[in-house]
């Protein structure tokens, strides 16, 4: 066996030596490992955990035990070596321990009686001892009680100090009483049950001033708005003084009170609060110029809407206040701008009832006007003595909203004004309210338009007042002549109407070189109305002035603003009432007469009224944009229509004769002198022309057109009623002897017209009104039918003046009174029947003209 195992070679030696040497270096690396957990184990003071773990998650745990093992039985050796060393010295110590085992229990026994007599002689220390912890414990309880109450006396203090505060309703002291409670007194005594209380009741504190002061803030507001008034009127009498106006224009009428003053307030410093004064009884008007030198803020006190706006900014509640307050103030505004309900402006006479009614009105105006200046003084003042509680928009914005509301209360109520005595009270109560509000930086232009509006409605007014007075003028008149019988007289009229005629201006100048009184007693043309007409003219126009006084208007506005109202004035007022007076069916003729005249002498008055108007306003009469009376057409319109209804008065009285006529159509034979109403009729205008003639000399230039004219149309009328007498459709039937006696009525009036009834009318005018019946009767009279056909058509026509269907219309009716002579008489003579023929003929070619020219016209 020894001798089949090879050999190794001789190399190998060198292969398996590295290879030892690498275990034993391994071998080695463990061993170092180990050996230094071992001394971390040994050397550690720690856990032991990380070793521990070190040692478990190793993969030589078997050696490592043995290595510990080794460890452990080295150290064994290591003792026992020390201890067989040391052993002899331990003996020793033994035998010597012993030794000292006897001294110490004679030391111990020692001791126990040294304690012993130390505790029986410690115990009266002791027991004082214990007393003087205790006392010290008490006193040091007693510093601690009183360090506690040095810190909460102040806090208690102050407390105090707020509750009285409170109840004395010093709310601004009480506010800076809880900031200095809350933020210095109470954290110094936060551990205090108390404390905490306190501190809850804080924040109800504030609002408790927040109630009160608001409640403080609305007693203000209603106290304002109570004092409004009083306030306004004493801005009001400022102003005027200031613009040298009547202070009487803001005085409203008061009467005597019995006023109790409100109770002085509580003594800051100490609360208390006087006794209240005793009632007095003063004169609201003695009040108001007591306190005519005092301000807005001498009158009211302000206090409460600072106090409440400071106390609200510093418990950061302003912007509510401010909302508040604004919105309170608005709803007061409105309540202001509302007109009182005895504002009534609707006065109709001068009773003393209804004067007392005008009075009441006016004074509601002055107390309407002072309300709302009031109003706006005060927000005036808060807007400068505050911050931000109202601005410069929010007055704004509410004056626009209040010149709105004034201006249609204004207009509401000045509309039933019926006295324009109120309307310049109230007039002037406006500008003294835009210069009032205008020192205080309100812009007024809005109201001062309404101004203008109000000028319209008090020349409606004043235009309303005048148709009475015209009216009472024309019926107090008694439309004669002015008669004078002394120079007094005559200059009296003289100095109230300008007067413009030669005869006059020459009876003055006679007058004033006979101063004896023998050219008396005298006549003007006119009536009384005229100057009286005048006078009240001029009066209108110095009522208009009235208005324009104080409205800053130029005089170039004022002049054409009162020519605008004058020519109203005449063209609409005057012109209706004469108009209506000239209409009335009870003026006799010599009046309507008269009426003529005095519109000559009215018309030529306007140049006068023009001159007065340039004269009161300073404007330039020559002035080219200058407005112009109207009131010279209106005259001449009034005299054309009382002439007109002169013509129709006298045709009136015409008709009145023609109902008296009563002709006999079938008469055979003219009772050889005209009818009685013919007679009559000549008579009356016969008298009434003469009338017209025996007027005095400055009569005849004015009347001479107006006779003339009235002539010739009373002699149309009554040519024109005989005319229709004989183209009654009702008359069937006439005779050649009615027409005879038509003919004796016919030249009773052609004799009237021909006597020239008028001086200067015999021009042969007259009888010319008479040229168509007279034509017409000479044919029938005449039987001049050959003639009349020959020459129809022509312009030199003997009867060129007769119209074919009026001479067809009378000879039927001549005709059919023949055939009922025939009927009665039967049988007819050869001259009958000729002239039967001869009627047929000539009836026969009047049809033929008759249907020829209705015929020619419809073509």
């Amino acid at each position: 066996m020894a001798e089949a195992t090879p050999k190794k070679p001789p190399d190998w030696k060198h292969i398996t030596e590295p290879i030892h040497d690498a275990e034993s270096l391994k071998q080695e690396s463990i061993n170092a490992n180990h050996d230094h957990l071992i001394t971390e184990i040994e050397t550690s003071d720690g856990p032991l955990g990380t070793t521990l773990r070190a040692v478990y998650e190793g993969k030589e745990l078997s050696k490592f035990r043995i290595r510990l093992d080794d460890k452990i039985r080295n150290h064994d050796r290591e003792i026992e070596r020390m201890c067989n060393f040391h052993y002899q010295g331990f003996i020793d110590s033994i035998r010597e321990l012993l030794t000292v085992r006897q001294d110490a229990a004679k030391l111990k026994d020692e001791v126990q009686q040294v304690d012993q007599h130390l505790q029986e002689s410690c115990v009266p220390l002791m027991t004082k001892g214990e007393e003087l912890v205790k006392c010290r414990r008490i006193q040091g309880n007693i510093a601690t009680a009183v360090e506690s109450l040095n810190l909460c006396l102040p806090v208690l203090e102050m407390y105090r100090k707020l509750q009285e505060q409170m109840t004395s309703r010093r709310f601004y002291p009480a506010l800076k009483t809880l900031e200095q409670l809350e933020h210095t007194y109470l954290p110094r005594v936060n551990s205090h049950w108390f404390a905490q209380t306190m501190a809850d009741d804080i924040p109800k504190q504030r609002e408790s001033i927040k109630e009160a002061s608001m409640s403080d803030l609305k007693d203000f507001l209603e106290n304002i708005r109570k004092h409004s008034g009083k306030i306004g009127e004493v801005a009001m009498l400022h102003a005027a003084e200031q613009n040298n106006m009547d202070p009487a224009i803001v005085k409203a009428t008061r009467k005597k009170i019995k006023k109790r003053r409100a109770p002085p307030p509580p003594n800051p410093f100490t609360g208390e609060v006087d006794a209240p004064p005793p009632p007095v009884i003063q004169d609201e008007e003695d009040e108001i110029e007591d306190s005519a030198e005092l301000s807005a803020q001498d009158l009211i006190d302000f206090s409460p809407v600072y106090r409440c706006l400071h106390i609200y900014s510093v418990l950061g509640d302003r912007e509510r206040f401010e909302t508040y307050y604004r919105k309170q103030r608005w709803k007061q505004a409105r309540l202001s701008l509302q007109p009182p309900s005895n504002m009534v402006m609707s006065i109709k006479d001068h009773t003393s009832g209804q004067q007392q009614t005008e009075h009441e009105s006016l004074d509601s105006f002055k107390r309407y006007f002072h309300d709302i200046v009031g109003f706006f003084v005060v927000e005036d003042h808060i807007l400068n003595t505050t911050q931000g509680l109202v601005n410069r928009a929010y007055i704004d914005e509410l004056w626009e909203m209040a010149v709105s509301k004034l201006a249609a209360s204004l207009r509401t109520n000045t509309v039933q004004c019926k006295d324009t005595s109120m309307l310049l009270d109230v007039k002037n109560l406006i500008i003294l309210f835009c210069h009032t509000l205008r020192g205080y930086g309100f812009s007024v232009g809005h109201v001062l338009e309404l101004l203008l509006e109000m000028r319209d409605q008090y020349n409606d007014v004043l235009t309303r007042q005048w148709v009475d007075i015209f009216n009472e003028i024309f019926s107090e008149d008694n439309y004669t002549p002015i008669y004078v019988e002394s120079i007094e007289e005559y200059t009296a009229i003289v100095t109230q109407f300008p007067i413009q005629d030669e005869n006059l201006e020459r009876l003055s100048l006679r007058l004033s070189i006979s101063q004896n009184g023998e050219s008396f007693p005298k006549r003007f043309p006119f009536s009384q109305f005229v100057p009286d007409v005048y006078n009240q003219v001029k009066a209108y126009i110095n009522a208009c002035l009235k208005y324009s006084a104080d409205l800053h208007l130029s005089h170039t506005e004022i002049d054409d603003m009162i020519r605008k109202s004058t020519n109203l004035l005449l063209t609409r007022t005057l012109g209706s009432c004469l108009s209506s007076l000239i209409k009335k069916p009870s003026l006799t003729l010599l009046q309507l007469i008269q009426i003529s005249i005095n519109m000559n002498y009215l018309e030529k008055s306007c140049l006068y009224l023009e001159e007065y108007i340039s004269s009161i306003t300073g404007a330039q009469n020559d002035s080219v944009h200058m407005a112009r009376l109207h009131g010279t057409t209106m005259f001449k319109d009034a005299k054309s229509d009382a002439e007109e209804h002169i013509y129709k008065q006298l045709n009136l009285k015409i008709d009145e004769f023609m109902d008296l006529a009563s002709y006999d159509w079938l008469l055979p034979e003219a009772k050889g002198h005209a009818s009685g109403y013919v007679i009559d009729l000549v008579a009356f205008l016969q008298s009434t022309f003469m009338s017209f003639t025996n007027l005095p000399d400055i009569y005849l230039h004015l009347l001479e057109k107006v006779a003339k004219t009235a002539c010739m149309s009373a002699c149309k009328h009554i040519a024109n009623s005989l005319k229709e007498f004989l183209l009654d459709n009702e008359i069937r039937q006439l005779t050649m002897g009615s027409l005879q006696q038509f003919n004796l009525d016919l030249i009773q009036c052609e004799q009237f017209a021909a006597s020239e009834p008028i001086p200067g009318a015999n021009d042969g005018n007259l009888l010319l009104a008479f040229a168509g019946i007279r034509q017409l009767l000479d044919l029938f009279l005449n039987w001049d039918w050959s003639l009349y056909l020959a020459d129809y058509g022509q312009t030199n026509s003997k009867y060129v003046r007769v119209q074919p269907q009026v001479a067809l219309s009378l000879l039927e009716k001549l005709h059919n009174a023949d055939k009922k002579k025939n009927t009665i008489f039967g049988s007819l003579n050869k001259k009958e029947r000729d002239k039967k023929k001869l009627l047929d003929t000539v009836l026969k070619q009047l049809r033929g003209l008759v249907n020829g020219s209705t015929q020619q016209i419809q073509g």
